[in-house]
Parts: structure tokens; C-alpha cells; sequence
């Protein structure tokens, strides 16, 4: 009930707060990391953002407290059956599915580098499933929602170097199907209008080269045109803000936020590429080396977006749907 989930939230708030005044607490929780070998394995995630490493060792991290109260002091005394009555605590606690479904990718992870380095002879993890998100397909663009963002009509007194810096950075989130932490890292040496290309370091330190369509080489050349009036000779970064430094994420959502007549997420613009792609009849293996996905089974659910795009128009188009 919606009064009692609120009093053991304000518990746990509590009891969090409670436990990270207390030394002794806090010393067994730095033991409970030495124990579990909490850095060892993050220091073996080198492939992986940084992001997702601070979320695997958060999610071990709790995985070990939880397990504490149960009396497992480390890993070698966990079962799947312990980790299906984890499973079930999170689904208690009303945890996402999708958060539940990390958690799970997290410690397969974790179990499985402790077999591999000979820490454990058997891995735990070893049939236990956790359903993944909620199964939402990514929105993808139409032409009228892509038309309103690249060349809808702006407001007289937008500053021509905004205008430019904006109609760059949105023809290459969609032409190139970049993600935005990608747009945001690029440096001017990272790109080729003469080749038309574009080279890019993907999630895990892995570059890959992508095409640039027509219009964003012909955006990008605009642009470098206009960048010294808001970016230092000497700074690298591609793109800048009004402040002179590196664009941000967050800069980067202002920008579509200002151009986009509906709600619009940036990453809404890699998956219109990766779908317009494969409606245009692209391998799929291609479009995952455009993406920089490492599985292909990533690439995979735009191939259910583009299905599920072509029935669509199958039964607003034919006479016997």
C-alpha cells in the first residue's frame, strides 16, 4: 500500500543515514569490498564506460550487503538459489525491471571474472533470468518531426554562430547516428569534410569511422566558419557552448529542445538512423558497425521497430488490411 511502501522508504532513508554515521558500519562495509573483491573486478571492466562501471560495483556493492544479513560473508557461498531470492527481494521492493535486469548483468559479470580467475569453481549465475525493460520500442522520427527539427523556421534574433553550431550538431546526431556523448567528445581533427567521414570513440575506448551525410558536411562547414567566434584557436573540441567550453549533454538536449516543436529525446535521433537505415534496406551488420553496438543482438530491436514500421503502413495503406 501506497502509506506503507512510504514509511519503509523513510526507513530506509533512515536507516542509510543511521549506518553512514556509524565508524563501525562504515569499516564493515569497506572490509564487506575487500572481501567481495569489489575493485579487483572493477578494475577488470577497462571495456566498459565509466558509467557503467560505477553502476556493476555499485550493484555488487549491494548485492554483498543484502546478502550480509543473510549471513554470506562472501562469494563463494552463493547459490542460485540465493540469487533467485535476491531477484525476488528487488521485485518486492518494486524495483524497474530494467533496473532489476542490470543489477542481474552486473553480477553474471562479477561471478563470472571470479570463475575465470579461478577465485570460484562454479558460476551461481548459471540459469538464473531476470526479465529486461519494459519493452517499449525506441521512438523513431518521422519526416515531418525531422523537417521541424533540421530546417524548421527559428526566431530572427537567433545568433547566426547558434544557428550554424545547431544545424551541425542535429545533421550529425541523425546522419551519423552518433551518440551524443560521442558528439560532445569529438575534436575538430576527428572529423574529414573532404573524405566525408567522421572518427569516433565508442563506448569502451573502441573507434570506429562513420560516413557524414551531404548535409551535415555542408552544416560542418558552416560551422567551421563561424567556431572561432565561441571557441578559443587553441581548444580542440568540435563543438562549443555560449561559455566557450566543450559542448555537454546537456547543452546538447537544449539544443533539441529549442528546435523540436514536441518532446524530443537526442537519442530519439540515433535510433531514426539506425531504423530509416533498415527501411531502407541495409544489412544489419552494417548498421551495427555504423552504431558501434559490440552485439548484435542490440541491433536487433530496430529490426522489430522497422517490422512493426512496415505493418503500420501496411494497414494504413492497403485496401484488404
Amino acid at each position: 500500500m501506497p502509506g506503507a511502501r512510504a514509511d519503509s522508504d523513510v526507513r530506509a532513508v533512515r536507516d542509510r543515514r543511521d549506518a553512514s554515521q556509524d565508524p563501525a558500519s562504515a569499516a564493515s562495509s569497506d572490509e564487506r569490498a575487500q572481501q567481495w573483491l569489489v575493485e579487483s573486478f572493477t578494475r577488470s571492466l577497462a571495456s566498459l564506460s565509466a558509467h557503467t562501471v560505477t553502476a556493476y560495483a555499485s550493484d555488487v556493492r549491494g548485492f554483498a550487503e543484502w546478502a550480509a544479513r543473510l549471513g554470506i560473508e562472501d562469494p563463494s557461498a552463493v547459490t542460485r538459489t540465493t540469487l533467485r531470492r535476491y531477484l525476488a527481494h528487488l521485485t518486492t521492493r518494486q524495483y524497474a525491471r530494467r533496473s532489476i535486469a542490470r543489477k542481474t548483468a552486473a553480477l553474471r559479470r562479477y561471478f563470472r571474472w571470479l570463475v575465470r580467475t579461478g577465485r570460484l569453481t562454479a558460476d551461481p549465475t548459471t540459469g538464473v533470468q531476470a526479465k529486461g525493460g519494459d519493452g517499449r520500442l525506441p521512438r523513431v522520427l518521422d519526416h515531418r518531426d525531422l523537417d521541424a527539427l533540421l530546417e524548421g523556421r527559428l526566431p530572427d534574433d537567433e545568433p547566426a554562430w547558434r544557428r550554424s553550431r545547431d544545424d551541425a550538431v542535429l545533421e550529425v546526431l541523425y546522419g551519423s547516428g552518433l551518440r551524443v556523448s560521442e558528439l560532445c567528445g569529438l575534436d575538430t581533427t576527428s572529423i574529414d569534410l573532404d573524405q566525408g567521414a567522421v572518427v569516433v570513440w565508442g563506448k569502451g575506448a573502441v573507434q570506429r569511422r562513420v560516413p557524414l551525410s551531404e548535409p551535415a558536411v555542408t552544416a560542418l562547414q558552416a560551422w567551421a566558419r563561424m567556431r572561432a567566434e565561441v571557441i578559443e584557436a587553441d581548444d580542440p573540441a568540435l563543438f562549443g557552448n555560449e561559455r566557450g567550453r566543450r559542448l555537454s549533454p546537456r547543452d546538447v538536449r537544449r539544443i533539441i529542445d529549442r528546435r523540436s516543436p514536441s518532446p524530443t529525446h537526442p537519442h530519439a535521433l540515433r535510433h531514426s538512423f539506425a531504423t530509416h537505415l533498415l527501411d531502407g534496406g541495409a544489412d544489419l551488420r552494417a548498421v551495427q558497425e555504423l552504431l558501434g553496438h559490440a552485439d548484435v543482438a542490440t541491433t536487433q530491436r530496430y529490426t522489430h521497430v522497422s517490422r512493426e514500421r512496415l505493418r503500420t503502413a501496411y494497414g494504413e495503406a492497403h485496401p484488404r488490411a
